[in-house]
């Protein structure tokens, strides 16, 4: 049932192609139409899903026989709570994008496709397979940004475009070099990563093979110092894809981190995980103290979102229950609430006031011009801070616990990016909604009243807040689902001689 996901949205894509030039309001319409079936299915698909079953099979058939190559999809709880999240910011980009005129069908196709790639990286148990729909994911990546971005686009969509296939040429390598291995080792070449779990591969190949794979899908997740693509990426995109960046795209990188580089070389883990905890913690600092110096707005929202993916990357290398549970909930938090904060700062106040500077939005009284925007971005901020009740909270305590049994220093010094992160955000909000800063005599008299916030914005961010709500507090909801799959990894990992 879930495969209907990636179909739909290819379907989508390809119907939006045929649409005639002029029928922007037909775009529209479709492609929301598109993105709420594919989260009709998720939805379904979690409902459904039984996490006792273990990982359910859902697609099975030869594609490329002589390279042993399957076109294998599946899902675990980790699958199914990731392929949720892809379908809640499908639908909020669509209507925080509903503004988009120019080259209107085109745009929606292009998003269409990207989606397609990721719910295709989340269900694909072929490791062929899932570096195609990986790069799917990557390709529209490029021209929805140097088309419809803003700020240096073509600049950073050339720089996200070449760290991602700088990552993509990492993991290719270690693909191809795991199939060769494991091929000469048992005498049976396949993809099929339920089966390449299963092979010892020598310590010495997992020496250099995990740390390959597990930084070439890091790049993409953010990884310090890997990571400068994406606050300049960040920064160029329009609304839309600024939150699928961030909400979607980064956990493809923490996904293959987890799904291929530590299930397939587990002893490759034990090795490296405590260079890789450092980068986490460094990645979290350093993002919430650039962010606390920012003036553009966005870069705010861009920088916060790299030390909050530093919980991620610092609970995956936990190798525990609660450390890798809270990982992934925190790819489902994240996604959500840096969704909402981009959907804020893009549409709702740059696209009204054309401006990111926090200097001159302190001299608007954005506080009172545009107040529904005002509130979203306050509840935004506090559930990204970890106010309880919120999913951040559940997901962050959870990696941070974790840390604490495998590196309490490292949890020490997340904790103080947790308060770095308080200032950053207590920060942006006063200054861009709250200053009591007058205007400039030349700016008051040029003023003018801002467009108020349509309806598919609002719909867009009540959606995105619910969904933070409802795991925050009653996190069960997706720990149930995501508990199970994390266990069979982590006896994997066990067996395979990594704890």
């Amino acid at each position: 049932m879930l495969a209907w996901t990636i179909y739909i949205s290819f379907l989508g894509a390809g119907l939006l192609t045929l649409l005639p030039r002029n029928s922007a309001a037909l775009a529209r319409r479709l492609a929301l139409l598109t993105a709420l079936a594919g989260l009709a299915v998720a939805v379904a698909g979690l409902i459904r899903f039984d996490p006792a079953a273990g990982t359910r099979m859902i697609a099975d058939v030869p594609w490329i026989p002589a390279l042993h190559i399957r076109y294998f999809l599946a899902a675990d709880g980790i699958s199914v709570t990731l392929v949720l999240l892809t379908g809640l910011a499908a639908v909020a980009g669509i209507l925080f994008s509903w503004n988009i005129e120019q080259r209107t069908k085109e745009f929606f196709a292009f998003y269409l496709a990207l989606i397609g790639g990721v719910y295709g990286v989340f269900l694909s148990f072929d490791l062929f397979l899932l570096f195609v729909f990986y790069e799917i994911a990557i390709i529209p990546k490029y021209f929805i940004i140097a088309i419809w971005g803003s700020t240096r686009r073509e600049y950073g969509a050339m720089k996200l475009a070449l760290y991602s296939f700088v990552g993509s040429a990492m993991v290719l390598i270690g693909m191809i070099a795991a199939f060769v291995v494991a091929g000469h080792l048992t005498g049976h070449y396949t993809f099929d990563l339920t089966v390449l779990a299963r092979v010892p591969f020598p310590a010495s190949f997992q020496r250099w093979a995990f740390p390959l794979v597990f930084i070439g899908f890091g790049i993409l997740a953010g990884l310090w110092p890997f990571h400068t693509w994406a606050p300049t990426g960040h920064v160029a995109a329009p609304t839309a894809a600024s939150m699928l960046l961030a909400g979607v795209v980064m956990k493809l990188g923490t996904y293959g981190c987890l799904r291929v580089a530590m299930t397939l070389f587990p002893a490759g883990v034990t090795m490296w995980r405590t260079e890789i905890a450092v980068l986490a913690v460094i990645g979290i600092v350093y993002g919430a103290m650039v962010a606390l110096v920012q003036k553009d707005f966005k870069f705010v929202i861009g920088y916060s979102s790299v030390s909050h993916m530093g919980f991620v990357l610092l609970g995956l290398v936990t190798l525990n229950q609660i450390g890798l549970d809270g990982a992934v909930l925190q790819m489902f938090s994240h996604g959500i609430l840096a969704g909402l904060l981009f959907g804020v700062v893009g549409r709702m106040v740059y696209d009204r006031t054309h401006t990111r500077e926090l200097a001159d939005l302190e001299t608007m009284n954005l506080g009172r011009a545009l107040p529904f925007a005002a509130v979203t971005f306050v509840i935004a901020a506090v559930a990204s801070m970890g106010l309880p009740g919120f999913s951040g909270f559940v997901a962050e305590l959870q990696v941070l616990v974790g840390a604490w049994s495998a590196f309490p220093k490292a949890a020490i010094a997340a904790g103080v990016g947790i308060v770095i992160g308080v200032a950053y955000l207590l920060r942006a909000v006063q200054r861009a909604f709250f200053s009591d800063m007058a205007a400039r005599p030349v700016e008051a008299a040029a003023h003018h009243p801002l467009p108020p916030i349509s309806w598919p914005e609002r719909i867009g961010a009540g959606l995105l807040i619910a969904a933070s709500l409802v795991v925050g507090l009653y996190p069960q909801v997706l720990l149930n689902v995501i508990s199970p799959g994390v266990a069979s990894l982590l006896e994997a990992m066990r067996k395979g001689g990594a704890l």
